[in-house]
C-alpha cells in the first residue's frame, strides 16, 4: 500500500496527510508544555494589569446631562432640574397675605390647589435690576412639598452637559452656596431644587388672622 496507508481520501476527494498533521498536533503540545520565559510571563501579567485597569465600557464616558428648565429673573438666566418641576402657570390672581415674611408674594389657585408663590429675589436679598414682568410661575413639587417660584420669563428646557457646569461662588451670584448646583459656561445659574423643597425657612408657619 505505501504511501496510501497514510493519506486517506476526503468527500471532496482531497487526500488528508494523517502523519504531517500528527506532527502538528505534536508542535502544539510542546508549545503548551513548554515553561515561559520571565520576559513572557512580565509581559502577560502588564497585559492583564492594563484590561483591569480599563473602566467597563457601560460606564465609560460623560455622566448623564442635566435635564433643565430655564427662566429669567431680573434679566439673569436661571435653571431647575425638570425632576422637581411639576409645570409651568401663568401668573394669574395673585392674593397677598398679611403677616408672612417679604419673600412670600402670595397665594394662587390653580385647580382647586391653593399654592404659595415665593419671589427668590427677596428670598436670596437679590438686587433688583429695572423693570420685571414676574407674570410666570413655576411649580416645585416633591411630592411632600409643593410651592410656586416667580419668573420673568420661561424660556424652556434643554440638555446641559455635566462637563459645562462648574462650581459656583456666592459672590458671584448673590445665591447661598448651599442652593446651587453650579454655574454654565454661559452663565446659567442651576438651582437646587431639592434645597430649595426641604427648606424649612420657605415653609410659613404663621397663622393668618380674619
Amino acid at each position: 500500500m505505501g504511501e496510501s496507508t497514510k493519506k486517506a481520501i476526503t468527500g471532496e476527494g482531497k487526500a488528508v496527510d494523517w502523519d504531517r498533521l500528527r506532527g502538528r498536533l505534536e508542535a502544539a503540545r510542546a508549545g503548551v508544555a513548554r515553561e515561559l520565559t520571565p520576559d513572557e510571563k512580565t509581559g502577560i501579567l502588564r497585559k492583564r494589569a492594563r484590561a483591569l485597569a480599563e473602566p467597563p465600557l457601560q460606564v465609560r464616558g460623560t455622566e448623564a446631562d442635566l435635564e433643565v428648565l430655564e427662566f429669567l429673573l431680573t434679566y439673569e438666566t436661571y435653571a431647575i432640574e425638570l425632576c422637581w418641576i411639576a409645570e409651568t402657570y401663568p401668573l394669574r390672581d395673585l392674593t397677598p397675605l398679611p403677616g408672612t415674611p417679604l419673600f412670600v408674594a402670595g397665594i394662587i389657585n390653580v385647580r382647586g390647589r391653593i399654592l404659595s408663590v415665593i419671589d427668590i429675589r427677596r428670598f436670596f436679598d437679590l438686587p433688583e435690576k429695572g423693570l420685571t414682568n414676574l407674570n410666570k410661575v413655576i411649580i416645585l413639587k416633591d411630592g411632600v412639598m409643593e410651592f410656586g417660584l416667580l419668573a420673568d420669563e420661561i424660556l424652556g428646557t434643554r440638555s446641559i452637559p455635566q462637563a459645562e457646569v462648574q462650581p459656583a461662588l456666592p459672590t458671584l451670584t448673590g445665591i447661598r452656596q448651599e442652593y446651587l448646583k453650579g454655574i454654565t459656561r454661559g452663565r446659567t445659574t442651576i438651582l437646587d431644587g431639592a434645597k430649595l423643597l426641604n427648606d424649612k425657612g420657605l415653609i410659613v408657619h404663621e397663622e393668618i388672622g380674619d
